[in-house]
């Protein structure tokens, strides 16, 4: 295939949820096979794993994976209101009703970018939410102003432009939930974001790759961010409710058919965040 190559961002979520996971993505990490590492820093897994991503190279990029949805909170604040992180469904209600803990909520965000720092000696590149919850009501509002006093500022997972293929309910569901809100602010306020973000399916299939197939399809000229959960599994992680896709995606994701893929596609890994102006949202 002749042309400019697009480029691809990818994203690896969940570094710091399990030890096992953690190890396999940062095994991608040194390999060059992601842009992005981003790590939940509320268990003891993330302290124990950090080191592993003490040399990974320069083209991969370290966030946070600011977390409400999974294990139990980190600060004393949110611990004394949610003993154990609600089910998304909870938060996501309570969000749009407004009734969310504005001030142990922004106590978390601290606790948790605190953590990122005191392992890795720096702030986030990048910033993002499990599940997606930086973007819902009143959480975002605690993420704008986190992001506002961190320097050098991180770029922002944008949830609101969402291009197929499949799961147009699911995808609808993301950008009506706040993705188009924070899509709206990110370009008002200038700050670094992702063009496009593909990567919606249903953790079941069991062709990864017919679907990172799908979405080099529908990646824009522009390019894209791609979101991915890859990881090893034992013992201790194996009742995760998604262990099975973790290892599909990490076996193909190190496979010689990932660079087939991209190669065929003429895209390219790269960095992909822009300050300027995108298309209108595509969730359908």
């Amino acid at each position: 295939m002749t042309g400019v190559p697009r480029t691809l961002g990818l994203c690896a979520d969940d570094f710091g949820l399990w030890p096992s996971v953690s190890r396999g993505i940062a095994r991608l990490a040194h390999a060059q096979r992601l842009t992005v590492v981003s790590c939940i820093t509320t268990g003891d897994a993330w302290r124990a794993s950090a080191p592993l991503l003490a040399d990974v190279p320069d083209s991969v990029e370290i966030g946070l994976h600011f977390n409400l949805t999974e294990g139990l909170p980190l600060s004393t604040e949110l611990a004394r209101v949610w003993p154990v992180l609600p089910a998304l469904s909870t938060l996501i209600a309570q969000a749009h009703l407004r009734r969310l803990p504005v001030d142990a909520l922004r106590a978390e965000w601290q606790a948790q970018v605190a953590a990122f720092t005191d392992a890795t000696g720096r702030v986030p590149q990048t910033i993002d939410g499990h599940q997606h919850v930086h973007h819902l009501p009143q959480v975002r509002d605690v993420v704008v102003q986190g992001i506002e006093q961190l320097l050098p500022a991180p770029a922002v997972r944008d949830t609101g432009v969402l291009p197929g293929p499949g799961f147009g309910i699911k995808r609808q569901l993301i950008a009506g939930t706040g993705g188009r809100w924070l899509h709206r602010e990110l370009l008002r306020r200038g700050w670094l974001h992702n063009p496009a973000l593909l990567g919606v399916y249903d953790f079941v299939d069991p062709d990864y790759r017919g679907w990172m197939q799908r979405w080099l399809r529908a990646l824009p000229e522009s390019g894209g961010l791609v979101f991915c959960h890859p990881g090893e599994i034992d013992a201790q992680s194996a009742g995760d409710a998604i262990a099975a896709a973790r290892q599909r995606e990490l076996a193909y994701l190190e496979s010689g058919a990932f660079a087939d893929d991209l190669a065929a596609a003429n895209v390219k890994l790269g960095r992909v965040w822009q300050r300027g102006v995108t298309r209108r949202s595509s969730a359908g």
